[in-house]
């Protein structure tokens, strides 16, 4: 059968922020010390910094890093880790087991988030941390001089302000494997607090209320309550099953979250007289559910790539609402990047973010996909019976477009879940003009279980074409699609 894929270039979704790009950095196995940092390491630079690591990181154009955590921060104390390393202190770990020795802290974490070219985003320590040790952590990074920490900086060989805007208001604190988790009425209480200090602080700071599925009890109170004090409102989603249906279709339960909380912070804006309500930021996300390497180190198949695709493609069509995401984590942990002592390799999982980030322009645009469809599956149904209810019928392709901000080229990505080659036919209102470049990934057929170096394969072409064009994607696949438009 075929499917139709019409682009309306002039019906735009809004901007493509690239912050929908993010990544997320836990003191969490091994994706800080022995992944993105290993002292002493022959592939390590004089910081301590991976540069293989660094160099792949880099092709991804990470536009902002999330840090801390996750549920370390919630008993992270960030003084621990500044000053002399030697020095520093070795702390029990209460998130995830064993000690932390806090030889990467604040100024580690701004030295990479640099040499990688991405904005820092500090969550800060709701659970064990007080308001008084917040401040200080803002003092230190954000105050020229002059003040007991900002001068400890100085002190320390940085001179100039970190200017650090995005803080996290704590990690999942409604979950009880929270240290120190709260109702969502205290949550509301304590973050209200922070929020007004910090801001008295930093006046340019930009907040991260804590969210949690997008539909919750908690959700429904912490969201309209805080919608005048925050930037953003995050949720959280993992998802991921061996079950090939299940697996790619999971992360539609994404989509359905964003489109309760644009209702709830909708209203809210509304009630409350704000002029623009807090968007959305899915600061950790990801396929995650195997038990190999303690649940940590995943290794990827490809049909992950597939729906790791999928979130993508999600987050590009509700990016008018959906302003940052951080893949979790980057590197060896649940990550796109595992490290070995000799070298850094990418799972498939890595692939698409890269065609996403390489391909896609500024502007998300209407994208109608006509063609054959799947329903959920029992499996899916009965794993997350009130997240799935209702959702479905799905299409046998995925698709999320985007335009150049002169109208004169447009991107297209599309995950083919068939396990057959499908015909496609993709048109845009105007017309396409010219030579269409098509890459494509996928992995000879095979969905299964990926060694630690994957099993990716691309290809890409030029066809020429007169107003539209036809091609067939191989099975189980995921392609971009780049085209100029007729003026």
């Amino acid at each position: 059968m075929t499917t139709k894929v019409t682009v309306n270039p002039r019906r735009a979704i809004g901007p493509l922020g690239k912050r929908v790009y993010g990544g997320f950095v836990e003191h969490l196995g091994r994706c800080i010390y022995g992944g993105l940092y290993e002292p002493g390491s022959a592939l390590s630079d004089e910081r301590g910094f991976r540069t293989d690591v660094l160099d792949l990181l880099r092709d991804l154009r990470v536009p902002v890093l999330r840090w801390p955590g996750g549920n370390f921060v919630s008993n992270y104390h960030w003084a621990d880790g500044i000053g002399p390393v030697q020095e520093r202190p070795s702390r029990p770990e209460l998130a995830w087991g064993g000690a932390e020795p806090n030889t990467f802290g604040t100024d580690e974490f701004i030295a990479y988030c640099r040499a990688l070219g991405a904005e820092p985003y500090i969550c800060l320590n709701m659970g064990t941390g007080t308001l008084e040790e917040a401040l200080n952590w803002v003092e230190y990074c954000n105050v020229p001089g002059g003040t007991t920490w900002s001068e400890r900086r100085r002190e320390g060989g940085h001179p100039e302000p970190y200017g650090v805007e995005w803080w996290g208001l704590g990690n999942e604190m409604y979950g009880d494997w929270q240290t120190g988790s709260m109702s969502a009425e205290e949550y509301i209480a304590e973050a209200t607090r922070w929020a007004r200090a910090l801001r008295a602080l930093s006046p340019g700071a930009r907040f991260v209320a804590c969210g949690e599925s997008g539909w919750s009890e908690w959700d429904l109170k912490v969201a309209p309550a805080l919608a005048s004090l925050v930037e953003l409102y995050s949720v959280h989603i993992y998802t991921g099953s061996e079950d090939y249906w299940s697996n790619l279709l999971a992360p539609h339960m994404a989509e359905r979250a964003i489109g309760i909380l644009k209702g709830v912070l909708s209203q809210a804006a509304y009630a409350q007289g704000l002029s623009r309500p807090p968007r959305i930021a899915y600061d950790e996300w990801n396929v995650w559910f195997r038990t190999n390497g303690g649940g940590l180190e995943e290794r990827y198949a490809f049909q992950d790539a597939l729906a790791v695709g999928t979130y993508l493609n999600i987050f590009v069509r509700n990016c008018d609402w959906v302003e940052m995401a951080n893949l979790a984590q980057m590197v060896n942990a649940i990550a796109p990047i595992v490290t070995t002592p000799t070298a850094a390799v990418r799972q498939p999982i890595y692939h698409p973010l890269l065609l996403h980030v390489q391909g896609h322009e500024g502007t998300a645009v209407d994208c109608f996909v006509d063609g054959p469809t799947v329903e959920a599956p029992e499996e899916l149904r009965t794993r997350w019976p009130h997240r799935v209810r209702d959702l479905g019928p799905f299409g046998l392709l995925d698709c999320a477009s985007t335009v150049s901000s002169d109208g004169s080229h447009m991107a297209l990505t599309v995950v083919n879940r068939s396990s057959s080659q499908e015909r496609v036919v993709l048109d845009a209102i105007g017309g396409i003009e010219g030579p269409v470049e098509v890459t494509t990934l996928t992995a000879g057929g095979r969905t299964e279980l990926a060694d630690v170096e994957g099993v990716v394969t691309t290809r890409s072409s030029e066809r020429t074409v007169e107003g539209r064009l036809e091609l067939d994607l191989p099975a189980s696949s995921f392609s971009l699609l780049r085209a100029p438009l007729a003026g």
